[in-house]
């Protein structure tokens, strides 16, 4: 094998059959499950073991990444679910319409984060609601890690199933 086909078959578009598209599948439900509402889940931990000062900066930096999510919301809300709208159904169409496999990939990658924007928006205006601080703002930052990982465990599920599905359809023609 030479460079340019080494090259190549790193970025083929034929995804499901390429060890880079699982990899990133991996590292986005990685950092989808440990960045809850911008907040690193270990910060959650070292709060409720020590307290004091890792508590006030937990409620800090969820205070500041809560009021930025609703103030984005607020200004630019509605453009942001038009164009992810259009976005995934194109996405959709391409991929499971026409049958481009690398839109089927990226679809297969995104709609399950805009399932977790919707959670993580609502936990987002749940917690500006309640004014949470302390062991109710763990305990919902806790349930949003939980519903983002039940949501991950079933896209990635949903995912190998259609990779495998396609690995095996386009390797009997």
């Amino acid at each position: 094998m030479d460079l340019l086909q080494i090259i190549y078959e790193m970025i083929e578009l034929r995804s499901f059959s390429n060890l880079w598209y699982w990899i990133a599948l991996a590292v986005l439900w990685s950092s989808a499950s440990h960045w809850i509402l911008g907040v690193p889940y270990d910060m959650v931990h070292r709060a409720a073991r020590k307290g004091g000062q890792a508590e006030r900066d937990l409620e800090d930096i969820t205070r500041v990444n809560v009021n930025r999510m609703l103030y984005i919301a607020e200004v630019s809300g509605p453009w942001l679910v038009a164009l992810s709208c259009f976005l995934l159904s194109g996405l959709a169409v391409l991929g499971f319409g026409y049958f481009m496999e690398i839109a089927q990939a990226v679809f297969l990658l995104l709609f399950p984060m805009a399932i977790v924007s919707v959670i993580t928006f609502a936990t987002a205006r749940r917690i500006a609601r309640e004014a949470a601080t302390g062991r109710v703002l763990r305990r919902r930052l806790a349930f949003c890690r939980l519903y983002i990982q039940m949501v991950g465990v079933v896209a990635i599920i949903i995912t190998a199933f259609w990779g495998m599905y396609q690995n095996l359809t386009i390797g009997a023609f």
